[in-house]
């Protein structure tokens, strides 16, 4: 019998892999090995509709100031007032559906993004950037002047390069992708963005072969805190297309375009195995040492969860770079290396397209069916309530460090029954680790694999629900953090997290802060968790 592909999307709600993006679709900046009056490029568009840092104070908008607004915009202006304001506020998870935005506006050019921020600035109101509304600290919604990116969502493939949207949700970019024999590396839920994925970093089943899906980025159009709309690249605004790639979302301007260089799409193989939960430990180690030692074509997960009234899970999965052959050996050296056999497994092919959707959670959906449901969409895929913390291993734990993984499971199975959660670990190594630490803003380039501690309740669960969920990943971090080497995913963006600038950034953090000062010295583009200006 062949297993059912339990995804992240599945495991919780409809999160799958957790390749989110790191705060709406907000720019990443760039910094300087120039000083802060980092010279811009001639391919920048000179026009800007911002008003001047030494114009008058900002004020609120009225009811005129709104109705002008919505009278310049090609694309739709939704205000509290108006028919469609619930939906269009609501971003994916649910714990931030009491969000109330000033109002939300959906972009239909780039010109449109120039007026928003203008417009924002002008009236002291925050811009927040969202493309695919992952956010898992809810960074892509808050009380002021949502710019939604989503109408602007063509993906179009010309040669080795496809230039993408940036509202573009990820099984849009696929589909498009696999139809023209070609690929980008990325994650695995459908309904992500696929700026903040690339911004943020882009980890996926394909990350040892190709790469981060900000590997891949070749170019991006942003517009600045300024006005202008900027063509970045590695010739053109160089530290900022630097910064672009793995330095997270909304903190130097919004992206209104992507351009990828890809790849031919080969054949695939893909594997699961189930052991039973007394041999959770030994799946864990041995699963660390063979893929330190795997070949580049193969990326693999370790899932280690609480299923619910499923009860206790312990999981391998992968997808391989080549034919059925070779990864059903590569999986008996993994089943050997375990002890145990496994109590279900299966190894097959797919197309790129296929196992994408595999992964997704959508391989018996229509393609249209895999999106979010809501007003005008005949997406069936639900919104869900979540909350993660994430770490990474630098080379596999001592047996205490093994322990002290399978209790933390087990914890949660005996805290919280009802729920779905624990522990999914993601493989680094071969062309992810095979970039230097300082080549992109995405530091994390020596880890053995990333780990993802989450849990999901519903919608009718209590506050008293999340916070044991709360409380549980807190333990766990603490149980785990000997083991670990002190980072954490910035797509993954905790709000928990007490030293969240290095855990991300690491020393990447000084150029990126830089460039905050370089491209957003009045620090508009302002959050929470949004990198700080450099001293001046």
């Amino acid at each position: 019998m062949q297993p059912s592909r339990l995804t992240r999307r599945a495991f919780l709600g409809t999160s799958a892999l957790g390749i989110l993006g790191a705060a709406g679709c907000g720019g990443g900046g760039s910094s300087a090995t120039r000083s802060s009056s980092t010279t811009r490029s001639t391919h920048s568009t000179a026009t800007s509709t911002t008003t001047s840092t030494t114009a008058a104070a900002p004020t609120p908008p009225d009811a005129a100031d709104w109705a002008a607004l919505r009278e310049s915009l090609a694309g739709r202006l939704v205000l509290p007032a108006d028919p469609g304001y619930g939906q269009a506020r609501l971003v994916y998870d649910l714990r931030f559906s009491d969000a109330a935005p000033a109002a939300v506006a959906y972009a239909g050019s780039a010109t449109d993004v120039q007026r928003l921020v203008a417009f924002a600035r002008e009236h002291a109101l925050a811009p927040i950037p969202r493309c695919g509304s992952h956010s898992y600290g809810g960074y892509s919604t808050g009380s002021g002047l949502v710019i939604d990116v989503s109408p602007r969502a063509g993906v179009t493939v010309a040669g080795a390069s496809a230039t993408v949207g940036a509202g573009a949700r990820l099984i849009d970019t696929y589909s498009a992708l696999g139809s023209a024999g070609v690929l980008v590396p990325g994650g695995s839920c459908p309904t992500v963005g696929i700026t903040g994925l690339a911004l943020g970093g882009g980890v996926g089943v394909l990350g040892r072969k190709y790469g981060l899906t900000a590997d891949a980025l070749a170019g991006l159009a942003v517009v600045s805190a300024d006005g202008r709309i900027l063509d970045v690249d590695a010739g053109s605004e160089p530290d900022l297309y630097w910064a672009s790639r793995g330095g997270g979302g909304r903190n130097f301007g919004i992206v209104t375009s992507l351009r990828f260089a890809t790849q031919p799409a080969p054949d695939l193989a893909m594997f699961t195995l189930d052991f039973p939960w007394g041999a959770a430990g030994d799946l864990f180690g041995a699963w660390c040492g063979w893929i330190e030692g795997a070949p580049d074509e193969l990326w693999s997960n370790c899932l280690l969860l609480s299923a619910g009234s499923s009860g206790l899970l312990a999981r391998a999965t992968g997808v391989y770079v080549g034919g059925q052959a070779p990864l059903s050996a590569l999986v008996s050296a993994l089943t050997r290396s375990v002890g145990t056999a496994p109590t279900e497994s299966s190894v097959t092919t797919a197309s790129y397209l296929e196992a994408m959707l595999i992964e997704a959670g959508c391989a018996e959906m229509t393609l249209a069916a895999c999106h979010l449901t809501g007003e005008g969409s005949a997406g069936t895929l639900s919104r869900s309530a979540f909350a993660a913390k994430s770490a990474y291993f630098a080379s596999a734990p001592p047996a205490a460090g093994i322990s002290a993984i399978v209790d933390a499971v087990a914890s949660f199975q005996s805290q919280l029954p009802a729920l779905g959660g624990g522990l999914a670990f993601d493989s680094y190594g071969g062309a992810i680790n095979a970039v230097a630490p300082d080549a992109t803003a995405f530091v994390h380039r020596d880890a053995l694999c990333q780990l993802q501690m989450s849990g999901s309740w519903g919608a009718g669960d209590s506050p008293a629900t999340a916070a044991a969920v709360g409380g549980w990943l807190a333990e766990t971090a603490a149980a785990l953090a000997d083991y670990t080497n002190g980072q954490a995913y910035q797509n993954y963006i905790d709000p928990t997290l007490e030293n969240w600038l290095e855990a991300y950034y690491g020393s990447n953090l000084p150029r990126l802060q830089a460039v905050k000062r370089a491209y957003d010295p009045d620090d508009v583009f302002h959050f929470a968790q949004s990198i700080p200006l450099a001293p001046a």
